[in-house]
């Protein structure tokens, strides 16, 4: 009896110790000092509720991210834990590389609070969770009242015609711009939302996995929105600008119209009175419909993680109630929990725009064709270089749509095949 409990307290004092010497390492790509602080806070409570474990958080920035997270998984210097953008998920889950959450779903007393949508769309590859979203990204339109006023708008454009002449007075104005236009990274889903309400649809492929993008009505809106650059309608460095550069611009009052998520909400109502800005519904085109783009990011386990039992751990801490209302507050997305809809957060007048919009029928959420393997590449390489020629007049509207389409088409007809 007296080995048995002697072992029992030799095993329990070793366990610990294993405990006390683990770390997890947990990266985040879409990085903010507000987003970062706020990670901090709920890993502490991760790391309270788990004594001796520690998390080591690596933040990396946004417009480089796609890159060296891919040196780092290349060198070998993978996490247990990734903040996984939409965009990446099927690059990462088809090359083996993220572990299925399905194992812990079923055990956790949290997944019934998962809405729908979230498991849904974490569960795009293979028809398993490779990820948990914690929130949505819906595009709007910010407006800048002041602005709009001394322009001598009377009301915040509904369609894109009255959109680009409101820009254009707008611009009229010494020192001031129409569009807050995101050129560098990031950019993609303006160049989205415009081509599809220009077209009257959002299918980025036929059936035969053919893309879209170079269609007729596809190129108008490409063509509009390089125009409005050329037009000076937008600040001529906007063309290298990302996300906190457009944010930047709308908040200093240097553009009159920012399309955004709600995470911008978080800067502008910093630095701006409620009363002087407002959002709205993405302009609609000639067919009287418009395509706000709806993206996701949420949370991945590494397959190559050796504690993945603790990084569920820390994945349950992030994505639990207490830790997505707070992450999402601070961050802006739209909660992935059905019990968030019962916070008075989010019933405050500064998501009004986002529910009109949803609410809307002719206002229809495009979801960017991430199944694709090849589209993170796309997206954060390919995209920006040559939206970026084509704002300089380097190459046409239609060459960058031509461009764009046969990339695409043939990441589809791959998947195509491969789905048979």
């Amino acid at each position: 009896m007296k080995t048995l409990l002697t072992a029992a307290l030799m095993s329990a004092l070793m366990a610990g110790t294993a405990l006390a010497d683990t770390t997890l390492k947990l990266v985040e790509v879409i990085t903010s000092p507000e987003r970062t602080d706020t990670l901090k806070s709920i890993v502490s409570t991760f790391e309270a509720d788990n004594p001796g474990a520690k998390v080591e958080i690596i933040s990396l920035p946004w417009g480089e991210a796609f890159q060296k997270f891919a040196t780092m998984v290349s060198a070998g210097e993978i996490p247990d834990v990734m903040e996984m953008p939409d965009t990446w998920l099927s690059l990462y889950a088809n090359n083996g590389m993220i572990e299925s959450l399905e194992p812990y779903l079923k055990e956790w007393n949290q997944t019934a609070d998962l809405s729908e949508r979230a498991l849904e769309l974490g569960r795009d590859v293979n028809d398993a969770a490779y990820m948990l979203p914690y929130g949505f990204y819906l595009r709007a339109m910010f407006y800048n009242k002041k602005l709009l006023s001394e322009a001598g708008v009377s009301e915040p454009p509904k369609t894109m015609d009255e959109f680009a002449e409101a820009a254009k007075k707008v611009s009229d104005l010494p020192g001031k711009y129409g569009y807050c236009l995101r050129g560098g990274p990031g950019g993609l889903n303006g160049w989205v939302m415009f081509g599809a309400s220009m077209a009257g649809n959002n299918a980025f492929f036929t059936e035969d996995g053919t893309s879209t993008f170079n269609s007729e009505g596809w190129v108008k809106g490409l063509t509009w929105l390089i125009d409005l650059y050329k037009n000076g309608y937008a600040p001529k460095d906007s063309v290298n600008w990302g996300f906190n550069e457009i944010v930047a611009g709308f908040y200093s009052g240097t553009c009159a119209f920012l399309d955004q998520d709600p995470d911008a909400l978080i800067a502008i109502a910093q630095h701006m009175n409620a009363d002087d800005y407002g959002v709205m519904t993405m302009p609609k085109g000639p067919d009287g419909k418009t395509f706000p783009t709806i993206g996701y990011a949420g949370w991945s386990m590494m397959s190559a993680s050796e504690n993945k039992d603790l990084a569920w751990k820390l994945i349950a801490t992030l994505e639990g109630k207490e830790g997505n209302i707070e992450w999402n507050k601070r961050t802006g997305a739209l909660p992935a929990l059905k019990s968030a809809e019962n916070d008075p957060f989010y019933s405050s007048p500064q998501f009004k725009g986002w529910f009109e919009e949803l609410s809307d029928k002719d206002a229809v959420p495009t979801v960017m064709p991430t199944h694709l393997e090849e589209f993170a590449f796309f997206k954060d390489s390919l995209v920006i270089k040559t939206s970026q020629q084509a704002l300089l007049g380097d190459i046409t509207p239609q060459e960058l749509a031509d461009q764009w389409a046969d990339y695409l088409t043939k990441a589809q007809q791959k998947y195509l095949a491969k789905s048979k």
